[in-house]
């Protein structure tokens, strides 16, 4: 019998916590949350030739959805994730509000298959926990972390996560393979971690 991984222990305890604070929130306020967001914009520029990465939410995810469209209508080619395989970073394919989306692993609405594959310069992140170091939980299976490992090799990129101000934690569990978040949006502020 092996010994569990603390790591692996701690960050699964600390998901735990955070979805259950995150699910206790009132819908009403999740949606006031996503528009303050969006409001307030985006802390770095974004315009014509920049491409914007957002996400389907899941469940009781903030949207950023009101903030993909700040995007799209500052002139931004937007773009959502596409699960590969477990292992695999994700694969961005170009998407644009009324295109058609399909449903790929757990039932996330993602890009059809021939839309093209694109590679973000600003990726607004989903997490279930952070902190101000700039660490993130998201759901384990280390697909952002690959995906910006990936992309960080190719170019510069921004990877800005998207909460609930009641998602912050003191500390993030974390190892070599976690990649920080450059920037966080709340409803409260705007947490700059590239200092």
């Amino acid at each position: 019998m092996s010994m569990p991984d603390p790591l692996l222990a701690a960050k699964a305890a600390l998901r735990r916590d955070a979805l259950a604070r995150r699910e206790a929130l009132p819908v009403a306020e999740r949606a006031a949350a996503a528009e303050a967001v969006a409001r307030r914009g985006f802390p770095v520029p974004v315009g014509a030739g920049t491409v914007v990465s957002g996400y389907s939410p899941l469940k009781s995810e903030i949207s950023p959805v009101p903030l993909m469209r700040r995007a799209a209508e500052a002139g931004a080619q937007l773009a959502l994730p596409v699960v590969q395989g477990r292992g695999t970073p994700l694969v961005m394919r170009a998407w644009r509000f009324g295109d058609a989306l399909g449903s790929g692993v757990w039932g996330i609405r993602e890009p059809q298959p021939e839309a093209p594959e694109v590679f973000p310069d600003l990726l607004i992140v989903p997490l279930a926990a952070f902190d101000r170091a700039g660490y993130r939980i998201g759901y384990g299976g280390g697909y952002y972390d690959m995906t910006l490992a990936r992309l960080r090799a190719m170019k510069s990129v921004v990877a800005m996560g998207i909460a609930f101000a009641a998602q912050e934690v003191p500390a993030v569990p974390h190892d070599s393979h976690d990649q920080k978040l450059d920037i966080v949006l709340t409803e409260r502020e705007v947490i700059d971690l590239r200092a």
